[in-house]
């Protein structure tokens, strides 16, 4: 048998999921953190039903808020509704690919990408994969991270709501996909704090304990 170092679990220790508070817990009691008051477990409760359930949701929501127009211009009684792509085709066909790159990458690129890799890490979990446990854990930060950059295009919607004031002229109003957009980044953001990293150490260290 190998010597190893003891887990926060193992040494009664309970960090706060809310505000990272860590609190050694108090067997047969209902802990609660003193910083924020927030129910402490040593993992997070249902994590893998409920990441599914949001990332799920996430899906579905994808698909409207990419085919559903995300911006209503109307202008001199014409109106034009732009989806996500358009928005992307329209800046690229007048030189401004810059922009069209950044909206392309955070509205479309970003969220995708983010879904794929949580799919990826409960399937990892759920099978007890037993390799890259440090990459893994880095690809959920990096997850954690990029996921609130997706909301650059709803920004830009409601900036350009905003600043726009012409009266008769001119009007641009938010479209139905950008409330579908919204939700996906939300669901997504919501799902990866549902995911539990440690999960994914959790079932190597059962194997060195038994070896």
């Amino acid at each position: 048998m190998r010597c190893h170092a003891l887990r926060a679990a193992e040494q009664g220790l309970m960090g706060c999921h809310t505000c990272a508070l860590v609190v050694r817990a108090r067997p047969g009691h209902e802990q609660h953190c003193p910083r924020c008051g927030s129910s402490l477990h040593f993992r997070k409760p249902n994590s893998l039903a409920r990441t599914w359930a949001l990332l799920i949701t996430a899906i579905l929501m994808y698909v409207p808020a990419m085919a559903l127009p995300v911006m209503q211009t109307a202008s001199f009684g014409k109106v034009q509704a732009d989806t996500i792509m358009s928005g992307v085709v329209y800046f690229l066909m007048h030189g401004d690919w810059p922009l069209a790159l950044i909206i392309f990458v955070a509205s479309v690129t970003v969220p995708l990408l983010k879904m794929m890799a949580l799919i990826y890490l409960l399937f990892s979990v759920q099978r007890r994969s037993r390799y890259r446990h440090r990459q893994r854990t880095r690809l959920y930060r990096l997850t954690e991270l990029m996921g609130r950059w997706s909301m650059v295009d709803i920004f830009v919607i409601a900036l350009m709501a905003a600043l726009v004031h012409l009266g008769a002229l001119a009007e641009i109003t938010p479209g139905p996909g950008a409330a579908a957009f919204a939700a996906v980044v939300v669901l997504t953001m919501s799902a990866a704090l549902a995911f539990d990293p440690r999960l994914i150490w959790d079932h190597q260290e059962k194997l060195k304990d038994n070896e």
